[in-house]
Order: C-alpha cells, then structure tokens, then sequence
C-alpha cells in the first residue's frame, strides 16, 4: 500500500494541512462538511470514532483549536497513517491516536468526559450493496466492524450530560440515526441536508444530538454545494478554509 502527504491549496488551512493518506484510507468532502458542523469550541475535549486517515481531527485543530481530540481508528493501517498525520503536523500535544474498536475503549478515554464526539460512519447495512475485494474499504464503507447503534452507545457513555454527537449519513439512514441516537439518551437537535445544487437531491445529511436533552430539533437551510458553472459555492469553499484549488477527487465526490 502506498503513502502519501496530501495538502489542500493555498487557503488558510493552506500548505500546514497535510494528511498521510493512501488507495484505501482518504478523505472526501463529507469528512470537511462534517467537521464545520461539529464546530468544536476551544475548551472542547473531543473524539473521532473511526477516524481514517485523521482528516477530521486535523480540520477541528486548525479551524477551531479545541482543548484535545482523541482519535479512534481500529484498523492498523489508517491508524498508521493517522499517527504520521499527527507527527508531522506537530499537533501530538492535542490529537491523541488510538489504535482501537471504538466498542472497546474502556480504560482508553474516561466515561463521561467528552464535550463532542464525532463519526463519519460506515453509510452502508452489512450484507447490502456491492462489497469490495479490499478489507480495508469493506469495513469502511460497510458496517462490518460497528454499526449506527455501537457508534450511539459508545458516544452516550464517553459524553458528558449536554455533550454533543455529530455525525453524517445517507439521506435513507435517518430514521436508523434518530431511532438509534434517541435509544441511547442523546436527543436529535440540529439537522442539515447538503445536496449538489438545490435541483438535485441530498445526497448527505448531518445531524447533532445532544446526551440528556429534551425533544426539540431545529431542521437547518440544505447547503448547496456547487453553483450552475459546476464551481464551489461560497459556503463550500468557506468550509474548505477559502482553499481556491481542490484536487479533481474532491470536486467528483461533491458531484
């Protein structure tokens, strides 16, 4: 498996943003339109549950600075790449790789501890859809390892009363996210559909729930992600740091 450094531009995430990413373990937008919803606060204690390549805990240091992000990756090779992301960015004193099922991190994070949790989860039922030869890009695309429910559970216990889950899914997966957050004592708050343009479909959704709060969900304006020219809209390259130029990847997974 090859690795690499990528870097995103010239914005003001700039040349400093450089992620270990390789075939199997990458980024794509959803991972940056996640990370501006999650908004962590500078006093945050935060964790990434499957976090890959540790492309959302890199975008939560640069853009919002929180107190320390824990991110969690079970297999050995993201999280691999994840540790050299983190070295070579010099954020080892706020980003805390572990190696690890995030079904299993007693010991490894305190119960009760975190302000924000955050997931890009697996978006496909195990035993659906088309399953790919390479183990790696299976149990990321497929909930081989973790489902909707484990990813809920461990989010209430590590949360503090208040803290926040966020998370991003496939628009046919809402209910499972609502009924499965809602299971587990974190209630849906915030909910946010992105789509191409406003002519097409969603082809994502982000939501924020909230361990121990009341009922009451406020449905957000859909984002736009590119304009009719097939060029990123201003929220979108907002999002990206203002990044002018986005690798060809990027702008065919916003399509």
């Amino acid at each position: 498996m090859s690795l690499h450094f990528e870097s995103l531009g010239t914005g003001p995430l700039g040349q400093e943003l450089c992620v270990c990413v390789s075939d199997v373990h990458k980024f794509g937008t959803d991972a940056f339109l996640l990370a501006d919803f999650a908004a962590a606060r500078h006093k945050d204690v935060c964790a990434d549950l499957g976090t890959g390549c540790g492309i959302i805990p890199m975008v939560l240091y640069k853009k919002y600075y929180p107190n320390k992000i824990y991110a969690v990756e079970l297999q050995a090779d993201a999280a691999k790449q994840c540790r050299r992301t983190v070295d070579a960015s010099g954020a080892a004193e706020t980003i805390v790789p572990i190696e690890a099922d995030l079904r299993a991190l007693d010991g490894l994070i305190p119960a009760g501890s975190l302000d924000l949790v955050t997931c890009n989860p697996p978006y496909k039922v195990a035993q659906t859809g088309f399953l790919n030869e390479d183990p790696g890009r299976c149990i990321a695309r497929h909930e081989l390892s973790c489902t909707i429910d484990d990813v809920c559970r461990t989010a209430a216990r590590l949360l503090k009363f208040g803290g926040r889950l966020c998370l991003c899914q496939r628009p046919e997966r809402l209910a499972d996210v609502i009924c499965a957050m809602r299971a587990h004592q974190i209630e849906p708050k915030r909910l946010r559909f992105a789509a191409k343009n406003p002519q097409t479909l969603p082809w994502l959704f982000l939501i924020e729930g909230k361990r121990g709060a009341k009922p009451f969900m406020q449905v957000e304006p859909p984002l736009s992600a590119m304009n009719s020219d097939g060029s990123f809209t201003n929220e979108m390259l907002k999002i990206y740091g203002n990044i002018q130029t986005v690798n060809n990847e990027e702008r065919d997974k916003a399509r």
